[in-house]
């Protein structure tokens, strides 16, 4: 009974790193660097699915893309959408990507965080809420991808750290 608890105290560590990584989204930067800014919510959700896929999958997904759209104003559903996609994929390859080198790791979130982009700007044409008029804003799947090393050791780092499992 006692390990029943450990294991189940240490949720508070994918949660907290999860609202860590929405409120950098919603930080303010320069107007310039809006484009380079990483989709930090995906990193953190793909890792977590990644490491721990028994634990973190589609509802945790589903639910942080929905309080991402109401704390971006964003359509809602957009984000829990696009996010869910990401952890179907990340869940239907956790295996792989375990084994991957991080410059492979890195590629694959590239492809992920870009799709996700894409889903988003077609919605958001679909719906004329659109304000790119070109596909510049792939930009931040580039940023994503050369921070995905950094992102998966530090998260490793703290899930080794507070015994997340």
């Amino acid at each position: 009974m006692v390990e029943i608890s450990k294991q189940s105290h240490n949720l508070w560590v994918i949660a907290l790193s999860l609202v860590f990584a929405a409120v950098m989204t919603i930080v303010p930067i320069p107007t310039w660097l809006e484009l380079w800014r990483p989709d930090w919510v995906a990193l953190v959700l793909v890792y977590w699915v990644i490491a721990l896929p028994h634990r973190v999958g589609m509802v945790w997904a589903w639910t942080v893309g929905f309080l991402l759209d109401v704390l971006e104003g964003s359509l809602l559903g957009l984000n829990a959408i696009v996010l869910t996609m990401m952890a179907y994929i990340a869940l239907t390859l956790y295996q792989r990507l375990r084994m991957f080198t991080p410059l492979q790791q890195s590629m694959t979130i590239l492809m992920l965080v870009g799709t996700g982009q894409i889903l988003v700007f077609w919605v958001q044409t679909a719906t004329g809420r659109n304000t790119a008029d070109n596909l510049v804003f792939v930009l931040s799947a580039v940023t994503s991808a050369l921070l995905w090393p950094l992102i998966f050791v530090s998260l490793r780092f703290w899930r080794r750290s507070f015994r997340v499992n």
